[in-house]
């Protein structure tokens, strides 16, 4: 019996499988709304078996992208084109999901392949805003150091985007709290030096994460499920920790969060990662165990049976098949068969599935 391919219940909704496509930005999108590419991108990774598809960062607010080319959520005009995605992939009987950020000093970059850095604000930019007035590395702009009301503003804008996300057709938020983001910025030493009660302790840097968190969870109803994405350790001396993660993760359980989506990095512009296969999965694994809460695994996870190791081993409850389903939008398909199982073909390709497939059928 494969572990990979159970069932998952989180609240109300139920994955039908443990295989999830994290988000993974295509820099593809216009003035922050979707446009075909989303809908053929996302829809062939819900046709290919994922029981969970969550859409790429999407930005609470046009200062929070990463570049202009991402998507967003500040705007109601910004529902519908998205919408199209999320009615697509559930009735491929797959699950979607969107993950809502804010890029804080990463912003306002240039899209990949036509620069690096930090685009100048007459080339299309914006002002940054951060913890501190402190630059993400060589060729990024200073951010401005955000005030109490900038603050505010923030954690309204993760509040009206959850509620378009709700409006757009979503069934899990995920609020973006790692690689080195504006919360994330906020949770470790090496991006905040406040003074204030979002600075210094503990406490007071894993402030902002908590009210965004509450915030999102008050408007977003009791059925669905939140996750939050940490980086579990800036692999830096006095970053964020390991420990540290484990102490939020305890926190975000109690105030309502269903599962951490466990990675790691992205606080420097080089860090030494010890990269192989699954290299990320002890800090899943630790996370579920000492914080009693549902985790998932990503990294470098990329065979069938390696995949439904970690599920076996309770290692974590979810496992997000990142740059192989960008190879190979039917990974799931390929991984039952691979674990002996009978894959679960969409009905429209089922003249190509190997005897002994099931049929998928569209909802």
């Amino acid at each position: 019996m494969s572990h990979l391919f159970s069932p998952l219940s989180l609240r109300e909704i139920t994955l039908p499988n443990r295989i999830a496509i994290p988000p993974m930005c295509t820099y593809s999108a216009e003035n922050g709304m979707a446009t075909d590419w989303h809908l053929a991108h996302l829809g062939s990774r819900a046709s290919g078996g994922a029981g969970l598809i969550i859409a790429e960062a999407t930005a609470v607010t046009p200062i929070g992208r990463i570049s202009p080319r991402d998507l967003g959520l500040w705007d109601d005009a910004q529902i519908d084109p998205i919408a199209r995605a999320t009615r697509f992939i559930h009735q491929q009987g797959a699950i979607a999901g969107v993950q809502l950020a804010h890029a804080g000093r990463k912003g306002g970059s240039w899209v990949p392949g036509s620069g690096v850095g930090t685009m100048p604000v007459e080339q299309g930019g914006w002002q940054l805003v951060a913890p501190s007035a402190l630059a993400f590395g060589d060729g990024y702009a200073t951010p401005l150091a955000l005030d109490e009301t900038g603050i505010q503003q923030i954690i309204a804008d993760f509040s009206a985007a959850a509620q378009r996300a709700l409006a757009a057709g979503y069934r899990v938020v995920e609020v973006h709290a790692a690689h080195g983001y504006l919360l994330h910025q906020f949770l470790s030493p090496l991006a905040n030096r406040r003074s204030d009660e979002y600075g210094g302790s503990f406490e007071n840097r894993t402030r902002l994460t908590r009210e965004v968190v509450a915030a999102v969870r008050a408007v977003w109803p009791e059925r669905l499920p939140l996750f939050v994405r940490l980086s579990a350790t800036d692999w830096a001396e006095g970053g964020w920790s390991v420990e540290e993660t484990v102490a939020l993760s305890r926190i975000l359980r109690d105030e309502g969060v269903d599962l951490i989506d466990t990675s790691s990095g992205g606080m420097l512009p080089v860090a030494n990662m010890p990269l192989g296969p699954g290299y990320q999965t002890e800090f899943a694994e630790r996370v579920r165990r000492e914080a009693g809460i549902p985790t998932a695994a990503v990294g470098l996870i990329t065979a069938a049976a390696q995949a439904d190791h970690i599920i076996r081993t309770r290692q974590a409850d979810l496992v997000l098949i990142g740059r192989e389903a960008l190879r190979d939008p039917y990974w799931p398909v390929h991984a039952a068969q691979a674990l002996g199982l009978a894959a679960s073909w969409p009905q429209q390709y089922l003249r190509a599935a190997p005897a002994g497939s099931t049929c998928r059928a569209s909802a």
